[in-house]
This record gives structure tokens, sequence and C-alpha cells, in this order.
């Protein structure tokens, strides 16, 4: 076994329901504007290919965690998502072959540094720091998978107050269609987690703020701002 000059980075886990065994987050890729009404929400209105952005493993939120709001902004946002868990890998897979590769779904929130994410684009630069910061990935338990996709409802309330209230079915690329474009861009494996778009009503959070989350069928999240 090699050594290692420092001691070397636990690895980011998820807990899978019925399961005493975690998931080993490998990566997390997140799309963007896959909502119609979230698109025109944030100025477009197309059906472009999904475009993709990524945080990183460590970002991840597990559930009984509470995120703390993060440095450097006055303005977060919440996002909520269905999120795909991949359990095989694959690289340039069809679209009809995707659903082979999950392993599950579970129930998550892109957290988003709106003002720098702003900034960002006004500029031309990439959205790392207003996406991929620290605990910027509150996830769920995953809930093993087989067959169809959810198409359930998926919707998110702060103290207890409604914001975003849509349907997986909503999405303008499903699934497997995602699945299948991601692995165009790089070779999938077994930990990969897929944050699939949000609907529209994402809003600020500020400290002390209850966020529930819920898609049907999936499961709930539940975490406060702190």
């Amino acid at each position: 076994m090699s050594a290692y000059v420092l001691d070397p980075p636990a690895v980011p886990t998820v807990p899978v329901e019925g399961e005493t065994a975690a998931f080993p987050v490998r990566r997390i890729l997140c799309v963007g504007r896959n909502y119609a009404a979230h698109r025109r929400e944030m100025g477009g209105d197309d059906r472009d290919p999904p475009f993709f952005f990524a945080k990183p493993a460590d970002a991840v939120v597990p559930p009984g965690t509470d995120p703390a709001y993060p440095q450097r902004t006055g303005n977060l946002h919440h996002e909520i998502e269905l999120v795909v868990a991949i359990g095989r890998g694959g690289a340039d897979v069809a679209p009809d072959q995707a659903l082979d590769l999950i392993y599950g779904y579970a129930v998550g929130v892109d957290l988003t540094r709106r003002d720098l994410q702003a900034a960002a684009r006004d500029k031309g630069q990439p959205w790392d720091s207003a996406k991929g910061f620290d605990a910027s990935a509150p996830i769920s338990a995953i809930r093993r998978w087989q067959g169809p996709p959810p198409q359930g409802r998926i919707a998110l309330s702060v103290n207890g107050q409604v914001r975003q209230d849509a349907t997986v079915a909503d999405m303008i690329w499903n699934v497997p269609e995602i699945v299948s474009e991601a692995s165009k861009l790089w070779k999938l494996a077994p930990g990969d987690l897929i944050y699939t778009g949000t609907p529209e009503g994402v809003g600020p959070l500020v400290r002390g703020d209850r966020v529930e989350g819920e898609v049907e069928g999936v499961g709930k999240l539940a975490f406060q701002v702190v």
C-alpha cells in the first residue's frame, strides 16, 4: 500500500434506505435549466441540449446535517431537484439503455450563491464559486429503484410556505436523456450523482430558515440553514 504525505480525505457518503452500507459519492453533476418555467424565470425559453456543471463530492450534505450559510454571498437560493444515483458505469450510453446504470433516486437541493452566479454570467466566467461551494448539495437518503423513473410531484417549502411545486414529468430533458447526455461528456461510474434540474419558484434563504422538500415516491428532505 502506498504511503501518503497527508491523511487522505474521507469518502463522502449518502445513506441508502433499508441498508446499513452507505453509497460512496464519486462526483456530483448537475443539469441547468431543465424545467421550462424555471428556464423562463431565469431568462431563457428554448430546448437546447442539457448543459452541465459540477460540484465536488464533498459538497454533499447527508440527512441530519444542517448546512451553514456560506461566506461571500448575500443571496443564497434554494433549488429542489430529483437526484439520480449511478450504480453502473458507462460511456456513450443510448437513452434506451440509460436506466440500466441507475442505482436509485434521492431528493436534493442545489444551493446557489445567486449573486456570484449573476456576476459570473455577466462576465462569461465559470459558475464554480456560485455552485460548487462547501455544503452546497443537501440530499435525502437514496431509494433503490427499478423500472421507469419518478414522474410525480416535486416541491419545496421554506418555514412552511410552499415556494416550488411542480411535477418531475415537467422536465424538458427526462432522466434517460440526461444520463445519456452526461455519458457522452464523461465516463459515468458507480458513485456518481446527477442533480437533474429545478422547477420554477427558486428563492432566497437566510440563517434560521427551515427547508423541507419532497419528490413523490422517492423521499423527503429537511434541514435548517445555520
